[in-house]
């Protein structure tokens, strides 16, 4: 029981890549197909909230925002190219948390910091060893 309460598994372990890869899937899913899959195109209505932000040609950086939670997502989820696809979530989730609920009342802010910090988390840790980078780098 011990083990159990206070134990962890090493980070080669089939239950941390487990883990790591359905967290990975999920988020990266939820993220292209409940965010990003809606922004695009990039309607006017979100070119016009980009450019009251303040962004300089505010067309382009909505299409980078609507790309990076669409195909972000679904390369996170895939896990290629997943230091890369998830800073573009984290960037994108930045912006979402300061440039649009830095105001509003936690429960409003929670989803951008849920979706920044597993990004964060995947921007340092990498996809695990259940993923197409690990085939890549050869380390499956």
């Amino acid at each position: 029981m011990k083990n159990f309460i206070f134990g962890g598994d090493s980070d080669n372990s089939a239950a941390t890549s487990a883990g790591l890869a359905l967290l990975r899937i999920f988020a990266g899913l939820a993220m292209a197909f409940g965010h990003g899959i809606n922004k695009l195109p990039p309607s006017e209505g979100f070119v016009g909230a980009v450019r009251g932000m303040g962004f300089p040609a505010a067309e382009a950086f909505a299409w980078a925002a609507a790309l990076s939670e669409f195909a972000g997502g679904i390369l996170l989820a895939l896990g290629l190219a997943t230091r890369l696809s998830s800073l573009m979530v984290f960037g994108t989730m930045v912006v979402a948390f300061a440039g649009v609920h830095l105001r509003d009342p936690f429960a409003k802010q929670e989803m951008a910091l849920l979706y920044l910090f597993v990004s964060l988390l995947f921007v340092l840790r990498g996809a695990g060893s259940w993923s197409i980078d690990a085939l890549i780098r050869g380390k499956r």
